[in-house]
């Protein structure tokens, strides 16, 4: 099958990959221009022979959007798009209210699996009609893991169900790494415990706690041996907020995921302005002593743990910090795979650096 994608940075590129290890031709384009096999849209669009299929996999919001307008005048009655990268689901109607009207198909597809589903597959969930998406399956049996279909694919529903689907997905992924990184600060917090990374790979086979993540745990432990250096900074994508949003709209409680995504803020935090409330309410009511930013602590008194530094309250930036604000839920890029835009307006490459994908 010949398909066109646009967007060939982390994700993009390596899905490309995969497609031609499959047999699959993928003409491609890029703002790039080393990453690109033609120099334009239009180009690719030419290209292709009709009933075309083209794959997004650009950062969301106005990239995606621009991108599929373009593409809106460039296809024809007939043709495909599937959006793969992390559209939120009620920009998946709008998309597809722009290109229904004109007969060409949209299908959006939640894409997990990170840089490795090169050669490990990436799980794909997916939303649209169903005759849109039959069109589109042999490119998803192409990227999807080995083995049954089911279990690395689903076609979750009617549009904007793909992303919907891989939001939810990415607000359960919050919680499970906030669970396995506080239980290796457990363990590294106590004296009797000499290998944390021992523990935790352990628990990589027999145990009811193994996955991936665990397996990624002890990679990074490998790699950075006590974590030594790297900065607490965490950003977020926007779905675990637009996850928490939702259970909020659908009053579905998620105190796991509440949790984990503010303890992403709390990491951005040099001195949190709600904590020196705290401190000095316990002042005010209790008359405990109230630790003032020059002060030492008492002796004896054990505030921070061994594996952990003392909060280096002196005003200067942590490492990681580029001094900027937390990106906003609607202006966050992509949890994985797309990155930096490269522009305000698509069509972009999404070929920059990400924070995490699930």
């Amino acid at each position: 099958m010949k398909i066109g994608m646009i967007g060939l940075g982390k994700m993009g590129g390596n899905m490309r990959e995969r497609l031609r290890r499959a047999g699959h031709e993928v003409v491609g384009f890029d703002l790039d221009e080393s990453l690109r096999d033609v120099d334009s849209v239009e180009a690719m669009v030419e290209a292709l022979e009709p009933p075309r299929l083209v794959w997004v996999m650009v950062p969301h919001g106005k990239p995606t959007r621009s991108t599929v307008e373009t593409l809106g005048e460039l296809l024809s009655e007939g043709d495909l798009v599937v959006e793969g990268g992390n559209s939120k689901f009620t920009e998946d109607v709008e998309l597809d209210a722009i290109l229904a009207p004109k007969g060409i198909g949209y299908v959006d597809c939640g894409v997990s699996g990170g840089i490795w589903g090169l050669d490990n597959g990436y799980g794909l969930m997916c939303g649209g009609r169903p005759e849109h998406v039959e069109v589109a399956m042999p490119i998803f049996d192409a990227l999807r893991p080995e083995g049954p279909r089911e279990e690395g694919f689903v076609h979750a529903g009617e549009v904007g169900a793909g992303h919907y689907a891989k939001m939810v997905h990415n607000g359960i992924e919050y919680g499970l790494m906030h669970a396995y990184a506080e239980g290796y600060e457990l363990l590294a917090a106590k004296d009797i415990v000499t290998d944390v990374k021992g523990c935790f790979q352990a628990w990589s086979r027999g145990t009811v706690v193994r996955s991936w993540l665990l397996d990624l745990s002890v990679k990074a432990l490998e790699e950075t041996p006590e974590l030594e250096g790297i900065s607490e900074y965490t950003t977020d994508s926007g779905e675990g907020r637009w996850t928490l949003e939702e259970g909020i709209e659908m009053a579905v409680p998620m105190p796991v995921l509440a949790a984990a995504l503010f303890a992403r803020f709390a990491s951005r935090q040099e001195n949190s302005p709600a904590m020196q409330m705290v401190a000095a309410l316990r002042g005010q009511f209790g008359g405990h002593a109230v630790r003032m930013l020059e002060d030492d602590l008492g002796e004896g008194q054990v505030e921070v743990h061994r594996a952990a530094e003392p909060k280096d309250d002196t005003g200067e930036k942590r490492v990681g910090d580029e001094g900027g604000a937390a990106p906003d839920a609607d202006d966050a890029g992509p949890s994985s795979g797309s990155g930096s835009t490269g522009g305000p307006e698509g069509p972009t490459s999404g070929s920059g650096d990400v924070d995490d994908r699930g």
